[in-house]
């Protein structure tokens, strides 16, 4: 079964730090691009990071670069977000999504569920 599974979103102050992980199952992690998208009650979904399948080399969206870092560890099949200096505009339901090879601004293959940051002032 294909799964990415989402964990490590919960409550931080504003100014804190927050590390989200996504885990994979049921396919060969190694070739897939893993990215981030984040979607707030009542707005668009957004693209956060990715992360490419060979090189390890990071995209971010505006809003979070120079904040968030992506990273991956390909023998334990996840891929992390470091989130710091976190806003309260920053608070969402975070995805990770999978598409084999190379970063794309859309078009994934495998989506997660879905965790919850939230970001008190």
């Amino acid at each position: 079964e294909v799964q990415l599974v989402e964990s490590g979103g919960g409550l931080v102050q504003a100014g804190g730090s927050l590390r989200l992980s996504c885990a994979a199952f049921g396919f060969t992690f190694d070739d897939y691009a893993i990215a981030w998208f984040r979607q707030a009650p009542g707005k668009e979904r957004e693209g956060v990071s990715c992360i490419s399948s060979s090189d390890g080399s990071a995209y971010y969206g505006a809003y979070v670069k120079g904040r968030f870092t992506s990273s991956r560890d390909n023998a334990k099949n996840t891929v992390y977000l470091q989130m710091t200096s976190l806003k309260p505009e920053d608070t969402a339901v975070y995805y990770c999504a999978a598409a084999r090879g190379l970063c794309r601004p859309n078009d994934y293959d495998y989506w997660g569920q879905g965790t919850q940051v939230t970001v008190s002032s």
